[in-house]
């Protein structure tokens, strides 16, 4: 149990993990397990569990029919991914400048939502002298 939204763990797989996102399509799986383990981190991904659906309405049959199967669900598309220091924290690591790229630069939050391609180093106002 998180003791808030910023810092969620669970076990996935049977190891206890700090999660880092959930219903992470697998083209941001492989974006973030590639920036997680050049920083160290042994990620673990599962498959989402599937969302609850409503039960659909029962649909009357006339008598001598048969009702046509309800459609399966759909195979789950999205992951959770997890790493397994469980007390990670994806805010406190990108704001506290303690991921980096493979190219070396920083972690930024625009790069973390691949809002840009290329980290873009800031230098923090506390540091810049100008």
């Amino acid at each position: 149990m998180a003791i808030n939204k910023n810092h969620e763990f669970e076990e996935l797989d049977g190891v206890k993990c700090g999660i880092v996102e959930k219903n992470v399509p697998p083209a941001r799986v492989e974006f973030l397990k590639k920036i997680l383990e050049y920083n160290k981190f042994t990620v673990v991904v599962v498959p989402s569990p599937p969302p609850k659906v409503a039960a659909a309405p029962v649909a009357k049959v006339a008598e001598g029919e048969e009702a046509p199967p309800p459609p399966p669900p759909p195979a789950p598309e999205t992951f959770t991914v997890g790493v397994t220091d469980y007390t990670y924290n994806t805010i406190n690591a990108i704001y506290g400048r303690l991921l980096k790229t493979p190219d070396g630069h920083v972690v930024t939050m625009a790069y973390w939502h691949q809002k840009e391609a290329v980290s873009h180093d800031e230098i923090p106002y506390y540091e810049d002298v100008s």
